[in-house]
């Protein structure tokens, strides 16, 4: 910070004066001293304003690489894997319900894929 001129022509070094008084009560009802730390009533340090930073950044941020991870935590198969039929003994309709369930399994598979990367 600078150094300011009073209308009386003194210099107030500001950064020496926030310093002098950053553990001193705020003025106001949010019961925090002069840096933002969160103080009780007799003006011990509760929280610290960087711990108070900290819970915010990690209650905001979408990155998954900023959450805390389950190392332990193991996916399962969100689709199992079905058995193969012979085309050959099905019926007309019965072939198009399985091409149908075959792209749907396909879809969900990809599904699966964005999830994860996401």
């Amino acid at each position: 910070m600078a150094n300011y001129r009073t209308a009386m022509g003194k210099t107030v070094d500001m950064a020496a004066l926030t310093a002098k008084n950053e553990k001193t009560r705020a003025v106001g009802n949010m019961k925090v001293n002069a840096r933002g730390d969160t103080i009780d009533a007799h003006g011990r340090i509760i929280k610290t304003a960087t711990a108070k930073v900290n819970d915010a950044y990690g209650k905001t941020v979408g990155n998954r690489s900023a959450q805390p991870v389950n190392s332990r935590q193991k996916a399962a198969p969100l689709v199992p894997d079905k058995p193969k039929i012979d085309l050959a003994e099905l019926n007309e309709i019965e072939r198009e319900l399985e091409e149908s369930f075959d792209d749907d399994l396909e879809v969900e598979k990809i599904k699966a894929q964005e999830m994860k990367k996401k």
